[in-house]
């Protein structure tokens, strides 16, 4: 039974991260100062100049997969960095190694790597070449800390490094190229505000194919151009979406009293109306080179995405309701179909308005 009880426990992490398990951070102080060397390709988690885990293709769509070299897609991986000791004994100022991961960690990064680069990363190479910058991402507690001072300090400093990042990349890299921004959880936090500062109602607006801001809430009056995607080949837009079980809401969600714009990324649309299994073409969970479909169909909720329980070998065990690990994962064929799709519609209207 304890065998079979851990299949199915890896099974249930949708190979992304069993998002409680404690990573312990270096002794060394992370220093705050400091900027990071994005010229260092060791200080990108993805990079078209080095083989990464996300340049890896799922055996089933191999033969399907060329990549387009002319857009690119800036990835902000969530958080891999989970260390209870900040809740557990307080640190009592910011200089602490527990609010901030230290690039140097390389149980974090291969965390980062081998999780969400790997599982979700990879899920946009066909749409473009991927780029994800390793930042000094804030403990996965310090949402939850009481010291809210210092867990801002700590989003602030995770923050920097992005945009230092996508400042070197648009400067080194993108050479005019179609952007596409895709994120998770803590990289939808820091994806949120990247969009506000660089994209809306700014000149890089005309480059941005669409963002993927994924597993946290983006409020209907966030941005002031950037509109949300209400079907699947709308460009210059934002999807986002939670996923929860049917019936199901988190006691955080139940207290929010902001509106927010949720995706359904079956259909791609906005819009209360179901998407049954036979919508979804493909989940991948533990075997990243095994495609499961019809795992699972939903309708957008008020503020999330309902779900039906999911289907696959162990399910009948599962008794979890918040899906967030598995926000991509339950619907990666049709986010990789969807990115592609809409970077063929971008370039058709750039080609008839040239």
């Amino acid at each position: 039974m304890k065998i079979i009880g851990a299949i199915i426990l890896s099974i249930v992490c949708f190979s992304i991260s069993c998002s409680r398990k404690t990573v312990p951070a270096n002794n060394t102080i992370v220093n705050l100062t400091e900027q990071v060397d994005y010229s260092n390709i060791d200080n990108w988690a993805a990079h078209p100049y080095k083989r990464d885990p996300s340049d890896s293709v799922p055996e089933p769509l191999q033969n399907d997969y060329v990549q387009d070299t002319a857009v690119d897609i800036f990835f902000l991986h969530p958080t891999t960095y989970l260390d209870d000791n900040l809740i557990k004994y307080p640190p009592k100022d910011f200089i602490s190694p527990l609010w901030n991961a230290n690039l140097q960690n390389e149980i974090i990064n291969n965390k980062t790597d081998n999780s969400t680069i790997l599982y979700q990363g990879s899920i946009f190479n066909n749409a473009g070449r991927v780029f994800a910058p390793r930042y000094r991402q804030a403990n996965y507690y310090a949402y939850f800390t009481g010291d809210t001072i210092n867990a801002r300090r700590a989003f602030n400093l995770a923050y920097q490094d992005i945009k230092q990042s996508f400042i070197y990349y648009l400067e080194h890299y993108n050479n005019g190229r179609p952007i596409i921004i895709a994120s998770h959880s803590q990289g939808t936090t820091h994806a949120k505000f990247l969009l506000k500062e660089f994209f809306d109602q700014k000149p890089l607006m005309k480059q941005l194919v669409a963002a993927y801001l994924v597993g946290m809430p983006v409020e209907q009056s966030y941005f002031n151009a950037i509109p949300v995607c209400v079907d699947s080949l709308q460009t210059g837009c934002f999807c986002s979406w939670r996923t929860l079980r049917e019936g199901y809401l988190t006691e955080f969600i139940k207290k929010e009293k902001t509106p927010v714009l949720v995706t359904n990324p079956l259909s791609w649309d906005t819009t209360s109306n179901a998407s049954g299994r036979n919508k979804n073409y493909g989940a991948i969970l533990l075997n990243f080179n095994r495609i499961i479909p019809n795992t699972t169909g939903g309708r957008v909720f008020k503020n999330v995405f309902w779900v039906n329980k999911p289907r696959f070998f162990g399910s009948v065990f599962y008794k979890e309701k918040n899906y967030h690990i598995g926000d991509y994962n339950l619907f990666y064929v049709n986010v990789r179909r969807n990115a592609v799709a809409r970077v063929q519609e971008y370039k058709k209207k750039i080609k008839e308005n040239n």
